[in-house]
């Protein structure tokens, strides 16, 4: 009885965060869809008097919606490719490659976690524009293409592999180069699903760095450009934000739900959060 009301209370519990979760994406998608007018007089109604489309055109005619798209998905997915292959590679070598020094170089490789972007924001900066790359999606993504915590994920994951596969190729004389391609990455595949996943949606909803490098409003991401028409607005058009706030989330939502069997399995297999 007594743990029946403890699993009861549990589910009560869960509820209310899957609650207090989806109520504000469903709060923000309502007033994407209501005038000015309703949004002042009728702000929590979650499901709109009059539905109307006219956020999503306004965001049109006023900001070049399709170009800050197109900036955002490079940049993340330019960063998503330089994390996956580097930490790819380096795992792959930390683990197969025996040289003096190995674990002093991962230990410091992995340290690099606990050190603050603040710290390393201006000599980046500083490097970017030596470059020329300022105002530039790829100076934006440089220096994030390699991370330590995908090194580390990406070694673990490799650890489950039987030793005695990659062994038995290398007697066959294989080249590491094929092994690694034909028989480590497609053992990975739902690992690396799952964390280029992680890491593609982390560097969508990046801001702090893209705000240091763009300027130029041709070259602004999403997260930029919503923060640039909040403030030029005065934050007196909610429904035009939220309109926005609605068209940043969309690609990482699709995603998660595309790939969501991969995310899952990878999750359960590795612990991933």
């Amino acid at each position: 009885m007594v743990t029946e009301r403890r699993h009861a209370l549990w589910h009560i519990l869960l509820l209310l965060i899957c609650i207090g979760v989806i109520v504000p994406v469903l709060f923000m998608i309502a007033n994407s869809f209501k005038t000015l007018q309703e949004s002042y007089h009728a702000i929590l109604q979650l499901i709109p008097s009059h539905p109307t489309l006219s956020n999503y055109q306004t965001l049109n005619r006023q900001i070049n919606l399709l170009q800050m798209i197109s900036n955002t998905f490079l940049m993340a997915t330019l960063v998503t490719l330089g994390k996956v292959l580097t930490g790819l590679l380096a795992a792959y070598g930390f683990l197969n490659f025996h040289f003096k020094g190995r674990r002093l170089v991962y230990f410091l490789f992995v340290a690099t976690i606990f050190v603050p972007f603040t710290t390393v924001m201006i000599p980046n900066y500083l490097v970017i524009s030596k470059m020329n790359l300022l105002n530039n999606v790829v100076g934006v993504a440089l220096p994030q293409m390699c991370d330590a915590t995908g090194i580390m994920l990406f070694l673990k994951a490799m650890e489950k592999i039987p030793n005695s596969l990659i062994e038995a190729a290398k007697v066959d004389g294989i080249p590491d180069r094929r092994i690694f391609s034909n028989l480590v990455v497609p053992l990975l595949k739902p690992n690396i699903i799952s964390v280029g996943a992680i890491f593609f949606i982390n560097s969508w909803n990046e801001y702090v760095w893209p705000t240091l490098v763009l300027k130029d409003k041709s070259s602004f991401t999403l997260p930029l450009a919503l923060q640039n028409y909040i403030s030029s607005e005065g934050g007196t058009n909610f429904p035009l934000a939220m309109a926005l706030a609605v068209i940043m989330i969309m690609p990482p939502l699709l995603i998660y739900i595309v790939f969501q069997r991969y995310i899952l399995s990878s999750i359960s297999q590795s612990g991933l959060k």
